[in-house]
Parts: structure tokens; sequence; C-alpha cells
């Protein structure tokens, strides 16, 4: 973890990731303390200074970042079937995973699409890649488009209990709003298609 002095005074993160959109307030990081850590993801906070100079303590919990992938073939947008534990509900996704150390979004989009899937893209290309619930999460996500699938074959994890299957492109946003809809599947339908993959 960074020293918030290291937080520089034009509005510098204070985790260390590099300059911000400049504030009008330089929201002065005053403490910086990670309370636990799970192996999964670290959870602690910030003692920041408001604008009206006022201190707050803002929550956070740090996770790795993540890729989603959307991968057709042909007509069909590729899907996994999967049941989360944390919310008891089972979810039909885009096929997801972690971003292991020194892999970009696109290395790991193809990684996770081989693993959970069994189909290696000829090519994949970034969507997009942004920070998610930025009011509680320390997270970046990256949105990949696959294609050119050749079915090779899986390797799950050994905790992960998912079918594949597919849906017609045309009707991959309405099963993605079905319940339990998920965040991630739906922005990544809804970016792809607006760049006019889908």
């Amino acid at each position: 973890m960074s020293d918030p002095d290291d937080a520089s005074e034009n509005g510098d993160s204070v985790d260390g990731d590099g300059p911000t959109r400049e504030s009008p307030h330089e929201w002065r990081a005053l403490a910086r303390e990670t309370e636990y850590g799970t192996g999964w993801y670290d959870g602690g906070y910030d003692r920041v200074e408001q604008p009206d100079g006022s201190e707050k303590s803002y929550y956070w919990a740090e996770l790795p970042d993540a890729v989603v992938v959307v991968a057709c073939s042909g007509d069909e947008l590729v899907l996994v079937d999967q049941y989360r534990p944390v919310i008891r509900e089972q979810c039909l996704e885009l096929p997801a995973g972690i971003v292991e150390d020194g892999e970009s979004f696109t290395t790991a989009g193809a990684r996770e699409l081989r693993e959970e899937t069994g189909f290696d893209p000829a090519g994949v290309s970034l969507i997009e890649e942004f920070w998610c619930s930025t009011g509680v999460l320390r997270h970046r996500r990256g949105i990949v488009f696959a294609e050119g699938l050749e079915p090779v074959g899986r390797d799950l994890d050994g905790n992960e209990f998912l079918s594949v299957t597919t849906v017609p492109i045309d009707d991959a946003l309405d099963a993605a709003r079905r319940q339990p809809a998920n965040d991630a599947t739906i922005e990544g339908i809804l970016l792809a298609r607006e760049d006019g993959l889908l």
C-alpha cells in the first residue's frame, strides 16, 4: 500500500495509480488503513479532508482487475450458466475472470474464454476498461470482444461448475436482462452493440 503522503497536490490518487481528473478541491488523504485481507480482496478506509475542511472516512474494498468476454460464434453469443453462491442464484453470464499478474485485458480474456468455454479465439480486442462501483470498490473491469472461435476443450478451475450455452445475437440483450440480471453481462452486450460488433 502506498503512503497517503505520496499523493500529489493536483489530485493524484491515494493508491498511486496516477493522476486523476483535476478536482476543484484536493481531497487530501490524511490516512489509509487496510483493516482486513481475505486473499481475494482487501478492505479498509481512507480518512479524507472534504472540500469544507471536515474529515470523513471513506470505506472501500480493493479487488484485482477482471475481464469480461463478448465472444461470437457465427450469429450466436457465447454465455456461461453458473450458480452464484453470493446471491444464491443461477446466472446466465458472459465468460469472465480475474486478470493475472502481467496479463493485459485481451490476454486474460482469451485465456478465460479457453478455460471456461473451450473456445480459442483467433482475435481479441479491447472494447472498454473502467472503474466499477466507484462509491465502494477499487476495482477495474475490461470488456473485450473475441472472434474466430475454435473448439479446443475446457480447463476449469476447481471451483468452476458451469455449462456453456449460446443465444442468438439478436436475443442476447433480452436474455441478459432476465432476472437475475448481471451488470457485467449487460454492460458487455451494450458496449459491443454500440461499437457495431453485435
